[in-house]
């Protein structure tokens, strides 16, 4: 990804290449079933605001194999049949992690999530809510433009 996506305000991957690279580290140690991760990803970018984000989920989600009904569906997922109840926990958790100022990490939300995941992988899928959310700050900040993204691009880097 480095000097290949246009950034209205910064290009972290020259300006910061060691926290850019250590960043890239992180996401890629963390061991998620690809199809929840993106999910997670995106739903983390629309609570967020993080166009740059969605765009890149969005085209990953499709390259998973992710179906569009479910990609377009995922703002309403409460209302949606669409997503198992394993996914709904992990949805359900990146909301309030995402706006946990909004009252924190309720019990009930961890326990939903606690029930349909191993604490390995809860860990896992705690760390990639954390890592998205700090991506999405990072792309809002320096303005880096949608559209430009191509799938696998970010495993390129």
């Amino acid at each position: 990804m480095p000097n290949a996506i246009p950034a209205a305000r910064m290009q972290l991957p020259e300006v910061a290449a060691r926290q850019f690279a250590a960043m890239l580290r992180l996401e890629a140690s963390i061991e998620l079933d690809r199809g929840l991760r993106e999910l997670v990803n995106m739903r983390v970018s629309q609570l967020n605001g993080c166009a740059f984000c969605l765009d890149m989920h969005w085209k990953d989600g499709r390259g998973a194999g992710e179906e569009e009904q479910r990609l377009y569906l995922l703002a309403a997922w409460r209302e949606s049949p669409v997503y198992s109840e394993r996914e709904q926990a992990a949805l359900d958790l990146c909301e309030a992690m995402t706006l946990i100022h909004t009252g924190h990490v309720p019990d009930a939300v961890w326990d939903r999530a606690r029930a349909a995941f191993e604490d390995a992988e809860l860990a896992q899928l705690v760390f990639q809510i954390t890592a998205i959310n700090a991506w999405n700050r990072l792309m809002i900040t320096s303005r880096t433009e949608p559209g430009h993204y191509q799938p696998r691009m970010r495993e390129a880097a």
